[in-house]
C-alpha cells in the first residue's frame, strides 16, 4: 500500500489551469492515494513563504514529500516555492522557455492572462453563453432559438442541462435544450418550435435503468421514474431522433466533459472562448 501523498496545485490566479493539468497527471497513477489541494492567488513573496511552511509541515506529517504543480508566472514567487521540501513541477517555465527560444521573443510574464475579466471579449462571450443556456433550459423558452449554436434534445433527466452549461462555460457555445415528452412520441414528430432547426439539433439518450435511478432521486416511486416508463420514453425518443436524422450520444457512461467535447467535434462547432 502506497503512503498517501498531498498534491498542491498552486497558481497566482484562480488555479483552474494548475488544477486541471495536475489532476489529469495524477489520474495516471493507479493505486496511489492523493489528497489534492488547490491554492489560488499566491501572488506575493509573503504568501509564497507561508505556503512553503504549510507544504513542509504536510510532508513531515505524512512522512512523504508533497507534490507541487505550479502555474506561477512571477519568477521570484516561483523561486521561493521551489525551495519547499517537495517535488516541484513548474508548468509555466516548462513550456514558456522553449517557446521563447523558438519564437525569438520574450513572453510578457503577465499574471492572470488565462482566466481574467480584463479579456473583455472572452468574458462577454462566456457570460452571454451562460445566460442563453439558463434562459433556454428545459424548453422553458423558445424565443431566440435561432440564435442558438446548438439545441440538445432528449428525454427528461438524460444530462441535457449540465452539458449545455458546460458548453457555455468552457467553450462559449450558446446551447439550448428541449425535452422530448410523450406528446411528441404520440405524434412521432418534433415540436413545431424545433422543426425548422434540424441543422442545430443534437440528441442525448441514456440507458433506461440509469434513467430510472436518476429520476427516482428527484421523484421517488413515481410513474415518471418507473422502469417501464423510462424504457418507453428512451425507446420512443431514439426512434424519433433516428426518423428525423438527429445524431445522438448515450450519456450513461460518459462524463459531462466527454459529452461536451464530442458534441463540439461532431457538430463542427467552433469554441468562442479559452
Amino acid at each position: 500500500m502506497h503512503p498517501k501523498r498531498t498534491a498542491f496545485f498552486v497558481s497566482d490566479r484562480t488555479g483552474i489551469t494548475a488544477e486541471m493539468l495536475g489532476h489529469s497527471l495524477l489520474t495516471q497513477f493507479d493505486g496511489m492515494p492523493f489528497q489534492e489541494v488547490t491554492v489560488p492567488f499566491i501572488d506575493t513573496p509573503e504568501k509564497a513563504h507561508e505556503l512553503v511552511a504549510q507544504i513542509n509541515e504536510r510532508g513531515v506529517i505524512q512522512g512523504a514529500r508533497p507534490l507541487v504543480i505550479s502555474t506561477l508566472v512571477d519568477t521570484e514567487v516561483s523561486r521561493i516555492l521551489a525551495g519547499a521540501d517537495a517535488c516541484y513541477l513548474d508548468c509555466f517555465q516548462t513550456f514558456i522557455q522553449p517557446l521563447e527560444s523558438e519564437l525569438g521573443l520574450r513572453s510578457s510574464h503577465t499574471v492572470g492572462r488565462t482566466h481574467s475579466a480584463h479579456d473583455v471579449l472572452n468574458y462577454h462571450e462566456r457570460i452571454e453563453a451562460i445566460n442563453f443556456a439558463m434562459g433556454h433550459d428545459d424548453g422553458v423558452s423558445t424565443r431566440d432559438l435561432n440564435d442558438a449554436d446548438l439545441v440538445l434534445v432528449g428525454v427528461s433527466r438524460c444530462g441535457k442541462t449540465p452539458t449545455c452549461l458546460y458548453l457555455a462555460l468552457q467553450y462559449g457555445v450558446r446551447a439550448a435544450n428541449y425535452p422530448l415528452v410523450p406528446e411528441d412520441f404520440a405524434a412521432m414528430r418534433l415540436p413545431a418550435s424545433l422543426s425548422h432547426l434540424k441543422g442545430k439539433l443534437y440528441g442525448l439518450t441514456i440507458q433506461p435503468e440509469r434513467l430510472m435511478q436518476v429520476r427516482n432521486e428527484r421523484r421517488p416511486g413515481s410513474g415518471y421514474a418507473n422502469l417501464a416508463n423510462c424504457q418507453f420514453e428512451v425507446r420512443e425518443a431514439e426512434a424519433l431522433m433516428r426518423q428525423e436524422g438527429i445524431a445522438y450520444l448515450d450519456t450513461t457512461h460518459k462524463s459531462i466533459e466527454e459529452l461536451a467535447t464530442t458534441i463540439l467535434h461532431n457538430a463542427r462547432l467552433q469554441r468562442r472562448i479559452y
